[in-house]
Protein backbone atom coordinates (compact mmCIF):
# COMPACT_ATOMS: atom_id res chain seq x y z
CA UNK A 1 0.00 0.00 0.00
CA UNK A 2 1.37 3.42 -0.98
CA UNK A 3 1.69 5.76 2.00
CA UNK A 4 2.81 9.36 1.69
CA UNK A 5 3.88 11.52 4.58
CA UNK A 6 2.10 14.83 5.14
CA UNK A 7 5.40 16.65 4.62
CA UNK A 8 5.84 14.95 1.26
CA UNK A 9 2.36 15.90 0.12
CA UNK A 10 2.89 19.53 1.12
CA UNK A 11 6.13 19.52 -0.85
CA UNK A 12 4.43 17.94 -3.88
CA UNK A 13 1.73 20.61 -3.81
CA UNK A 14 4.29 23.40 -3.44
CA UNK A 15 6.22 22.19 -6.50
CA UNK A 16 3.09 22.26 -8.67
CA UNK A 17 1.90 25.58 -7.29
CA UNK A 18 5.26 27.32 -7.75
CA UNK A 19 6.37 25.58 -10.94
CA UNK A 20 9.94 24.60 -10.05
CA UNK A 21 11.79 22.71 -7.32
CA UNK A 22 13.81 25.83 -6.45
CA UNK A 23 10.71 28.01 -6.07
CA UNK A 24 9.02 25.36 -3.94
CA UNK A 25 12.13 25.14 -1.76
CA UNK A 26 12.03 28.88 -1.19
CA UNK A 27 8.34 28.77 -0.24
CA UNK A 28 8.94 25.86 2.16
CA UNK A 29 12.18 27.31 3.55
CA UNK A 30 14.17 24.16 2.77
CA UNK A 31 16.87 23.36 0.21
CA UNK A 32 16.10 22.37 -3.37
CA UNK A 33 17.90 19.10 -2.63
CA UNK A 34 15.43 18.35 0.17
CA UNK A 35 12.53 18.99 -2.19
CA UNK A 36 14.05 16.69 -4.80
CA UNK A 37 14.64 13.93 -2.25
CA UNK A 38 11.04 14.07 -1.01
CA UNK A 39 9.63 13.85 -4.54
CA UNK A 40 11.95 10.97 -5.42
CA UNK A 41 10.87 9.14 -2.26
CA UNK A 42 7.22 9.59 -3.26
CA UNK A 43 7.88 8.27 -6.76
CA UNK A 44 9.75 5.26 -5.37
CA UNK A 45 6.84 4.55 -3.03
CA UNK A 46 4.31 4.89 -5.89
CA UNK A 47 6.48 2.92 -8.29
CA UNK A 48 6.05 5.46 -11.08
CA UNK A 49 6.92 8.99 -12.15
CA UNK A 50 4.63 11.59 -10.59
CA UNK A 51 6.10 14.82 -11.94
CA UNK A 52 7.47 15.80 -15.34
CA UNK A 53 10.65 17.85 -14.83
CA UNK A 54 9.59 20.51 -17.31
CA UNK A 55 9.32 24.27 -16.86
CA UNK A 56 6.94 24.65 -15.22
CA UNK A 57 6.81 21.23 -13.56
CA UNK A 58 3.69 19.26 -14.52
CA UNK A 59 1.96 16.26 -12.98
CA UNK A 60 1.76 12.96 -14.83
CA UNK A 61 -1.56 11.08 -14.91
CA UNK A 62 -0.49 9.33 -11.70
CA UNK A 63 0.67 12.65 -10.31
CA UNK A 64 -2.82 14.11 -10.78
CA UNK A 65 -4.13 11.53 -8.31
CA UNK A 66 -1.50 12.59 -5.78
CA UNK A 67 -2.27 16.24 -6.52
CA UNK A 68 -5.91 15.73 -5.49
CA UNK A 69 -4.78 13.95 -2.32
CA UNK A 70 -2.40 16.79 -1.46
CA UNK A 71 -5.12 19.39 -2.03
CA UNK A 72 -7.56 17.46 0.13
CA UNK A 73 -5.05 17.10 2.95
CA UNK A 74 -4.30 20.81 2.80
CA UNK A 75 -7.99 21.69 3.05
CA UNK A 76 -8.60 19.32 5.94
CA UNK A 77 -5.62 20.82 7.77
CA UNK A 78 -6.91 24.34 7.12
CA UNK A 79 -10.38 23.40 8.42
CA UNK A 80 -8.90 21.87 11.56
CA UNK A 81 -6.71 24.92 12.15
CA UNK A 82 -9.73 27.20 11.77
CA UNK A 83 -11.75 25.17 14.28
CA UNK A 84 -8.84 25.30 16.72
CA UNK A 85 -8.52 29.06 16.27
CA UNK A 86 -4.89 28.85 15.17
CA UNK A 87 -3.23 31.89 13.61
CA UNK A 88 -3.23 31.92 9.82
CA UNK A 89 -6.01 29.37 9.61
CA UNK A 90 -7.85 31.29 6.90
CA UNK A 91 -4.83 31.66 4.59
CA UNK A 92 -5.72 28.72 2.32
CA UNK A 93 -8.31 29.56 -0.30
CA UNK A 94 -10.81 27.25 -1.96
CA UNK A 95 -10.14 26.97 -5.71
CA UNK A 96 -13.44 26.86 -7.62
CA UNK A 97 -14.12 26.81 -11.36
CA UNK A 98 -17.13 28.77 -12.63
CA UNK A 99 -18.37 29.48 -16.15
CA UNK A 100 -18.27 33.09 -17.34
CA UNK A 101 -22.03 33.61 -17.61
CA UNK A 102 -22.58 32.44 -14.03
CA UNK A 103 -19.83 34.79 -12.89
CA UNK A 104 -21.47 37.65 -14.75
CA UNK A 105 -24.98 37.04 -13.43
CA UNK A 106 -25.59 35.14 -10.19
CA UNK A 107 -22.42 33.67 -8.68
CA UNK A 108 -21.34 36.87 -6.94
CA UNK A 109 -24.47 36.55 -4.82
CA UNK A 110 -23.12 33.24 -3.53
CA UNK A 111 -19.87 34.92 -2.50
CA UNK A 112 -21.82 37.60 -0.64
CA UNK A 113 -23.34 34.85 1.54
CA UNK A 114 -19.92 33.60 2.67
CA UNK A 115 -18.31 34.59 5.96
CA UNK A 116 -15.54 37.15 5.51
CA UNK A 117 -12.83 34.76 6.68
CA UNK A 118 -13.56 32.20 3.95
CA UNK A 119 -11.23 32.78 1.00
CA UNK A 120 -12.18 31.62 -2.50
CA UNK A 121 -10.06 31.55 -5.65
CA UNK A 122 -12.20 31.60 -8.80
CA UNK A 123 -11.08 30.01 -12.06
CA UNK A 124 -13.08 30.76 -15.21
CA UNK A 125 -13.81 27.91 -17.60
CA UNK A 126 -16.63 26.87 -19.92
CA UNK A 127 -19.28 24.79 -18.14
CA UNK A 128 -18.73 21.92 -20.59
CA UNK A 129 -15.00 21.70 -19.82
CA UNK A 130 -14.77 22.55 -16.11
CA UNK A 131 -14.84 18.95 -14.82
CA UNK A 132 -11.34 18.43 -16.24
CA UNK A 133 -10.05 20.80 -13.57
CA UNK A 134 -11.79 18.73 -10.89
CA UNK A 135 -10.17 15.55 -12.17
CA UNK A 136 -6.73 17.12 -12.18
CA UNK A 137 -7.06 18.37 -8.61
CA UNK A 138 -6.63 22.01 -9.62
CA UNK A 139 -10.00 22.93 -8.10
CA UNK A 140 -12.14 21.55 -5.30
CA UNK A 141 -15.54 22.44 -6.73
CA UNK A 142 -17.11 23.43 -10.02
CA UNK A 143 -20.19 24.92 -11.64
CA UNK A 144 -20.54 22.55 -14.56
CA UNK A 145 -22.93 21.26 -17.21
CA UNK A 146 -22.04 17.68 -16.33
CA UNK A 147 -24.49 15.72 -14.17
CA UNK A 148 -22.11 12.75 -14.00
CA UNK A 149 -20.00 13.09 -10.84
CA UNK A 150 -16.24 13.06 -11.21
CA UNK A 151 -14.70 10.24 -9.19
CA UNK A 152 -14.50 11.35 -5.57
CA UNK A 153 -17.05 14.13 -6.04
CA UNK A 154 -20.71 14.67 -5.22
CA UNK A 155 -23.13 16.48 -7.52
CA UNK A 156 -26.15 18.73 -6.91
CA UNK A 157 -28.47 20.14 -9.59
CA UNK A 158 -28.48 23.96 -9.44
CA UNK A 159 -31.08 24.79 -12.08
CA UNK A 160 -31.10 25.96 -15.67
CA UNK A 161 -29.33 29.04 -17.01
CA UNK A 162 -31.74 30.58 -19.52
CA UNK A 163 -30.62 32.38 -22.68
CA UNK A 164 -32.64 34.30 -25.25
CA UNK A 165 -31.54 34.66 -28.90
CA UNK A 166 -31.58 38.44 -29.39
CA UNK A 167 -30.25 41.23 -31.57
CA UNK A 168 -30.49 44.99 -31.63
CA UNK A 169 -33.48 46.60 -33.33
CA UNK A 170 -31.15 48.19 -35.90
CA UNK A 171 -29.53 44.80 -36.60
CA UNK A 172 -32.94 43.22 -37.19
CA UNK A 173 -33.94 45.94 -39.64
CA UNK A 174 -30.69 45.56 -41.55
CA UNK A 175 -30.52 41.76 -41.76
CA UNK A 176 -34.21 40.87 -41.59
CA UNK A 177 -35.96 43.79 -43.32
CA UNK A 178 -39.10 41.73 -43.95
CA UNK A 179 -39.10 40.12 -40.51
CA UNK A 180 -37.10 37.26 -39.09
CA UNK A 181 -36.44 34.39 -41.48
CA UNK A 182 -34.66 31.15 -40.50
CA UNK A 183 -33.20 31.01 -44.00
CA UNK A 184 -31.33 34.30 -43.44
CA UNK A 185 -30.08 33.48 -39.95
CA UNK A 186 -26.94 31.55 -40.88
CA UNK A 187 -25.61 34.36 -43.08
CA UNK A 188 -26.16 37.10 -40.48
CA UNK A 189 -23.18 38.13 -38.31
CA UNK A 190 -23.11 36.11 -35.10
CA UNK A 191 -21.47 36.81 -31.76
CA UNK A 192 -19.40 34.06 -30.17
CA UNK A 193 -17.91 34.02 -26.68
CA UNK A 194 -14.82 31.99 -27.64
CA UNK A 195 -13.82 28.98 -29.75
CA UNK A 196 -15.45 26.55 -27.32
CA UNK A 197 -18.81 28.36 -27.35
CA UNK A 198 -21.46 26.18 -29.02
CA UNK A 199 -24.67 28.00 -28.01
CA UNK A 200 -25.07 30.02 -31.20
CA UNK A 201 -24.11 27.13 -33.49
CA UNK A 202 -26.56 24.75 -31.81
CA UNK A 203 -29.37 27.31 -31.98
CA UNK A 204 -28.65 28.08 -35.63
CA UNK A 205 -28.71 24.37 -36.51
CA UNK A 206 -32.02 23.95 -34.69
CA UNK A 207 -33.64 26.94 -36.41
CA UNK A 208 -31.92 27.17 -39.80
CA UNK A 209 -30.63 23.63 -40.25
CA UNK A 210 -26.98 24.72 -40.44
CA UNK A 211 -24.35 26.47 -38.29
CA UNK A 212 -23.56 30.17 -38.73
CA UNK A 213 -21.78 30.78 -42.02
CA UNK A 214 -21.49 34.57 -41.93
CA UNK A 215 -19.11 36.83 -40.04
CA UNK A 216 -18.44 35.61 -36.48
CA UNK A 217 -17.12 37.98 -33.84
CA UNK A 218 -15.53 36.65 -30.65
CA UNK A 219 -15.86 38.56 -27.38
CA UNK A 220 -14.69 36.45 -24.38
CA UNK A 221 -16.33 38.55 -21.69
CA UNK A 222 -19.93 38.13 -20.55
CA UNK A 223 -20.73 41.81 -20.07
CA UNK A 224 -18.97 42.92 -23.23
CA UNK A 225 -20.61 40.10 -25.21
CA UNK A 226 -24.02 41.47 -24.24
CA UNK A 227 -22.82 44.98 -25.05
CA UNK A 228 -21.65 43.87 -28.50
CA UNK A 229 -25.11 42.43 -29.21
CA UNK A 230 -26.72 45.66 -27.97
CA UNK A 231 -24.50 47.66 -30.34
CA UNK A 232 -25.62 45.57 -33.31
CA UNK A 233 -22.34 43.74 -33.96
CA UNK A 234 -24.17 40.43 -34.29
CA UNK A 235 -26.97 38.30 -32.92
CA UNK A 236 -26.32 36.08 -29.93
CA UNK A 237 -27.77 34.14 -27.04
CA UNK A 238 -27.69 36.38 -24.00
CA UNK A 239 -28.53 35.37 -20.42
CA UNK A 240 -32.08 36.32 -19.46
CA UNK A 241 -30.84 38.59 -16.67
CA UNK A 242 -28.68 40.59 -19.09
CA UNK A 243 -31.18 41.13 -21.90
CA UNK A 244 -34.42 41.64 -19.96
CA UNK A 245 -34.16 45.44 -19.73
CA UNK A 246 -33.19 45.74 -23.39
CA UNK A 247 -36.18 43.67 -24.46
CA UNK A 248 -38.51 45.74 -22.27
CA UNK A 249 -37.21 49.01 -23.76
CA UNK A 250 -37.30 47.75 -27.34
CA UNK A 251 -33.56 48.25 -27.79
CA UNK A 252 -33.27 44.47 -28.22
CA UNK A 253 -35.58 42.15 -30.11
CA UNK A 254 -35.99 38.39 -29.89
CA UNK A 255 -35.14 36.48 -33.05
CA UNK A 256 -37.80 33.91 -32.24
CA UNK A 257 -40.25 35.42 -29.73
CA UNK A 258 -40.63 33.26 -26.66
CA UNK A 259 -37.76 30.95 -27.60
CA UNK A 260 -35.58 30.15 -24.58
CA UNK A 261 -32.45 28.02 -24.57
CA UNK A 262 -31.78 26.42 -21.20
CA UNK A 263 -28.41 25.09 -20.04
CA UNK A 264 -28.71 22.89 -16.92
CA UNK A 265 -26.00 23.61 -14.38
CA UNK A 266 -24.67 21.40 -11.59
CA UNK A 267 -22.43 21.86 -8.59
CA UNK A 268 -19.72 19.26 -8.14
CA UNK A 269 -17.42 19.21 -5.12
CA UNK A 270 -14.96 16.91 -3.50
CA UNK A 271 -16.48 14.41 -1.07
CA UNK A 272 -14.38 15.33 1.94
CA UNK A 273 -15.57 16.33 5.37
CA UNK A 274 -14.75 20.04 5.03
CA UNK A 275 -16.65 22.75 6.87
CA UNK A 276 -15.39 25.34 4.37
CA UNK A 277 -16.65 23.34 1.38
CA UNK A 278 -19.97 22.74 3.14
CA UNK A 279 -20.39 26.49 3.72
CA UNK A 280 -19.49 27.31 0.12
CA UNK A 281 -21.87 24.64 -1.21
CA UNK A 282 -24.78 25.98 0.85
CA UNK A 283 -24.14 29.51 -0.42
CA UNK A 284 -23.93 28.40 -4.07
CA UNK A 285 -27.11 26.34 -3.86
CA UNK A 286 -28.99 29.21 -2.20
CA UNK A 287 -27.84 31.78 -4.78
CA UNK A 288 -28.65 29.47 -7.67
CA UNK A 289 -32.13 28.79 -6.29
CA UNK A 290 -32.94 32.48 -6.53
CA UNK A 291 -31.44 33.03 -9.99
CA UNK A 292 -31.79 29.91 -12.13
CA UNK A 293 -34.90 28.35 -13.61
Amino acid sequence: MVMFQAEQLRTFLAVLEHGTFDAAAGALHVTASAVSQRIKAMEQSAGQVLLLRSTPVKATSAGLVVHRLARQLGQLEADAAAELGLAGASARSLPVVVNADSLGTWFMEALELLPEELAVELVREDEHHSVALLRSGEVMAAVTASAVPVQGCSVVALGSMEYRPVASAAFMRRWFPDGFSPGLLAAAPAMQFDRSDTLQANFCRAVAGQPPSGVQRFVPDTLQFAEAVRRGLGWGLVPEAQCRSGLESGELLELVPGRVVGVPLFWQRWKIDSAALDTLTAAVVAAAAGALA
